[in-house]
């Protein structure tokens, strides 16, 4: 390979290798943004805040943006994909979690105000590999259709039963009014809610 200089003396091996030097630095930097060590305090940096919640039931400290939602920092940050965004619009639902046992939507709210709170998400309601009652509801009467409202509509329902642990069918209908199903699964979701009840009931 030629040895050939830049006008500054810099040989392009030498170039190279400090490009390279210089992305995989970079990339080790990006990567170790979002965790934070066990061991190191995160520092505000960049514009970035430090966040403090519990998330079912597990500390997390990070830092994030003012303007990161709390659907933002469980998707990407935490690796939480069981809540999803929709319509991003706080309308459907699909993005439904529980913030201190209430119903929330993650994508309409701002990360910051979950501060110092417990959120519990769709991966929260397990114990372990064990499903929650209402996710056995759900499925066993068929309480969904392609899926992607159900833990929505699984939050929104432990919401309700929280509040309401014996529901009339007109309370669990309004109850889960604020989530939308595009598969019109509605009366199979409502029955879930209900069998979920009278399980816990026993």
């Amino acid at each position: 390979m030629s040895k050939k200089s830049t006008p500054d003396g810099i040989s392009r091996r030498k170039f190279m290798k400090g490009l390279s030097t210089g992305v995989v630095g970079s990339t080790v930097l990006i990567q170790s943004l979002p965790a934070i060590s066990e061991q190191a305090e995160p520092t505000p940096h960049e514009g970035k805040i430090l966040l403090s919640l519990t998330v079912n039931g597990k500390p997390a400290r990070l830092l994030i943006e003012p303007r990161t939602t709390l659907a933002e920092v469980l998707r990407d940050q935490l690796q939480l994909t069981g809540t999803k965004i929709v319509c991003n619009q706080g309308e459907c639902g699909a993005c439904t979690v529980l913030l201190d046992g209430k119903a929330v939507y993650s994508c309409h709210l701002l990360a910051l105000d979950a501060e110092g709170k417990e959120v519990t998400t769709i991966e929260g309601l397990m114990n372990g590999e064990k499903l929650h009652p209402i996710q056995d509801a759900f499925i066993e009467h068929d309480g969904y259709q392609c899926g992607f409202c159900t833990p929505g509509q699984v939050m929104a329902a432990q919401a309700l039963l929280l509040k309401n642990p014996r529901p009339t069918k007109a309370e669990v209908m309004e109850g889960m009014s604020g989530n939308l199903c595009r598969c019109g699964a509605y009366p199979n979701i409502i029955d879930s809610v209900l069998a979920a009840a009278e399980k816990a009931m026993k």
